[in-house]
């Protein structure tokens, strides 16, 4: 559209006008809307939140399943050697700074916000209702749980897509943009109008979900501040704090990925590994030792039975609160973390990708909600209590942190530093998410001008403060419950996403060739058995890979063969068929 070219030249912008301006346009209106008419807003969406999860609830635990089992299968068979980039590509990234950047895309927050605050109120309210509450038996259960919530399934839902852009952003040089993963399903149409309706609906979607995150985050850092100081928790605390955490991610925004996001991510991560280190050594360290392990098969022996649970006996609704939600919030910032953890992890094969976005943030989730949730536990059922009433009856989930690191020395400074700790990932969290929105809108990796990427920095921190300061934690509830709905297609898109990338692969790789194995003559008896063995032995083809053809031939392409044999023939082996096109070596 002309204005909108013309606003974008004004502007100085170098994005996809489209793109841009309707994401943006969108994202202010909801948010006018919301604050215009709460109550409206609440009940439509309330509404639509809660058919889909009495209806479609099974849909979203089946989704989530069926991704995880996908990724595994992939990297195991022969895909799994595809490089994501090009074929002698290697990764830019050392694994540990890797590893650390992962956390950089929003996750280590929802560590620290829900590292005690889950296991409690599942030891409080046992979500299969069998156990007492608050007994050893919740105990167990309540771990399983979260790390059903926090585990393999978790990542999953950020891997599928990381692993879809990873391949057409690097292998196939399309943009960075949701739509280039559709490319062998839509063609040149991706560049259309159906294209920029899948990337506005992803931007969307991942503003409105991160900023959820970034609302819990100043909650919790709010809530912290009120422990320490006194500090009263209110709206305009906390859109201060979010315009405080908007400036730091904007600085880092402006330093880039290297400097920025890589150095903060370092950090976060040594300071998380500190505070891990500290509990254990001042705590119950035996009991939290002997807990993280028992914990891993807590999880092992929980997964498969919780991967399909559906609730269906009880109906109690349990799992639309926790799980079904979990799944749909998780599922509407995929995009961003996909985009994100690709961008790290390119000259990665697909192998290497799966295992270690899988394996890596699933086992510092493992070690994490371990030591908090046993610490947790250790002081309800051996300690002074304290966390249920407050966590779960007081219903104080942003100070379960606080309220936990109060029962160990140092209290103050600790808590102080996870506060720090807190704010670096909030900043990780904003900057990361700025970076991955304006690569999306524009549809390149170069560098964009400083104020069009720290756009989306404001943008997020808007959207965040003016649910917080208008309708306070109503209004998170509302974003929550659109979250929901919006998660909805992204499901569906997910199942089409394993599709595209399973076609492109193939296409890319070529059919696999007809094995070629050495043709036996029959033999019935001893004296058949010499005679076979007294002829010379027959040539063995072995066909490894196709080339490209480079003459004008009318066969497609060109053999290259060689050939051995043992003895005095060199006939063909009966029955070896070479087709036109693959490459050959001998073999005996």
């Amino acid at each position: 559209m002309p204005i909108l070219t013309k606003a974008h030249d004004a502007l100085r912008l170098r994005t996809s006008p489209g793109v841009f301006f309707t994401s943006a346009l969108i994202s202010l209106l909801f948010v006018v809307v919301t604050v215009a008419f709460t109550t409206t807003v609440d009940d439509v969406f309330s509404t639509a939140s809660g058919w889909i999860m009495t209806n479609l609830g099974w849909f979203y635990i089946l989704g989530v399943t069926t991704f995880l089992i996908f990724l595994v299968v992939i990297a195991l068979t022969h895909y799994g050697r595809v490089r994501l980039g090009g074929d002698e590509e290697r990764p830019e990234h050392s694994t540990l700074a890797w590893f650390s950047m992962l956390f950089a895309a929003g996750i280590g927050s929802i560590l620290m916000f829900w590292g005690v605050a889950e296991p409690i109120s599942h030891f409080a309210n046992p979500p299969l209702q069998e156990a007492a509450p608050e007994s050893e038996a919740a105990a167990r259960e309540a771990m399983g749980f979260t790390l059903y919530h926090f585990g393999f399934h978790t990542w999953a839902i950020f891997a599928l897509p990381g692993l879809c852009f990873g391949y057409f952003i690097y292998k196939r040089k399309l943009p960075p943009r949701v739509s280039s993963i559709f490319a062998p399903v839509l063609g040149g149409r991706i560049y259309g109008p159906i294209g920029k309706t899948i990337d506005v609906v992803a931007i969307v979607g991942t503003i409105f979900g991160v900023a959820t995150s970034v609302g819990l985050g100043t909650l919790q850092i709010n809530a912290g501040l009120a422990q320490l100081f006194g500090l009263e928790e209110s709206g305009i605390i906390q859109i201060a704090l979010i315009a405080v955490v908007t400036v730091m991610a904007g600085i880092s925004v402006a330093l880039g990925l290297d400097k920025g996001i890589k150095r903060l991510s370092n950090l976060n991560i040594g300071m998380a590994m500190m505070l891990l280190a500290f509990v254990l050594v001042t705590g119950p360290s035996l009991f939290l030792l002997k807990g993280m392990i028992e914990s891993v098969g807590i999880y092992a022996e929980a997964l498969p039975s919780l991967a399909f649970w559906n609730d269906t006996f009880a109906d109690s609704g349990w799992q639309n609160t926790w799980t079904v939600f979990y799944w749909a919030w998780t599922i509407t910032w995929s995009p961003f973390v996909g985009i994100f953890i690709a961008r790290i992890s390119r000259g990665r094969t697909v192998r290497e990708f799966v295992a270690g976005v899988l394996a890596l943030p699933v086992l510092f989730s493992v070690v994490w909600f371990s030591i908090f949730g046993m610490g947790a536990f250790h002081i309800e059922l051996q300690g002074e209590g304290g966390l249920v009433e407050r966590v779960v009856d007081s219903g104080d989930i942003p100070g379960a942190l606080f309220e936990f690191l109060g029962n160990f020395p140092l209290a103050g400074l600790v808590s102080g530093l996870a506060i720090v700790l807190v704010v670096i990932f909030f900043v990780t969290s904003v900057d990361s998410t700025a970076m991955v929105l304006d690569m999306m809108a524009g549809g390149k990796e170069e560098k964009a001008p400083i104020h069009q990427r720290l756009f989306w920095a404001a943008l997020m921190g808007l959207v965040a403060a003016t649910m917080l300061v208008a309708t306070g934690k109503d209004g998170l509830d509302a974003l929550q419950q659109v979250i929901t709905v919006v998660g909805l297609p992204f499901f569906v898109m997910g199942f089409v996403m394993m599709y595209s990338l399973v076609r492109g692969i193939r296409e890319d790789l070529g059919e696999l060739p007809e094995p070629v194995t050495r043709q036996w003559t029959e033999v019935n008896t001893a004296e058949d058995l010499e005679a076979a063995e007294s002829r010379p032995a027959p040539e063995v083809v072995v066909v490894t890979r196709a080339i490209p053809d480079e003459t004008d031939g009318d066969d497609g392409g060109r053999d290259e063969r060689e050939s051995s044999s043992a003895g005095a023939g060199n006939g063909s082996a009966p029955g070896a068929e070479i087709r036109a096109g693959e490459e050959v070596e001998s073999a005996r």
